[in-house]
C-alpha cells in the first residue's frame, strides 16, 4: 500500500517520509490527539502475512518500549491496522 503525506491513520497524521529499509517505512507524524510530533513504522505488507515476523516486531517494541534512555526512540504505542 503507498501512502501520503495528510493521510490519517487514527489519530496519526503522516507528514513527511523520513526513512526506508527492510523493515518498514519509518514517517514523521502529528499525533492529533495529544498535539506532539511522533515517528510512526508501517511495515511491509507482507509482514502481516508472516505471523513470524510479526511477532518479531512485537517482541522487539515491547523490548525497546521497557528502555529508557535519551538515545532511544520511545515507544507510545504498538497498532495493527
Amino acid at each position: 500500500m503507498e501512502f501520503a503525506a495528510n493521510q490519517v491513520f487514527g489519530h496519526y497524521r503522516l507528514v513527511e517520509k523520513i526513512g526506508e529499509g527492510g523493515m518498514g517505512v519509518v514517517w514523521r507524524a502529528l499525533d492529533t490527539t495529544l498535539d506532539r510530533e511522533v515517528a510512526i513504522k508501517i511495515l511491509p505488507d507482507l509482514f502481516s502475512e508472516d505471523p513470524d515476523r510479526l511477532a518479531r516486531f512485537e517482541r522487539e517494541a515491547k523490548l525497546l518500549a521497557s528502555l529508557n534512555h535519551p538515545g532511544i526512540a520511545t515507544i507510545h504505542g504498538l497498532h495493527q491496522a
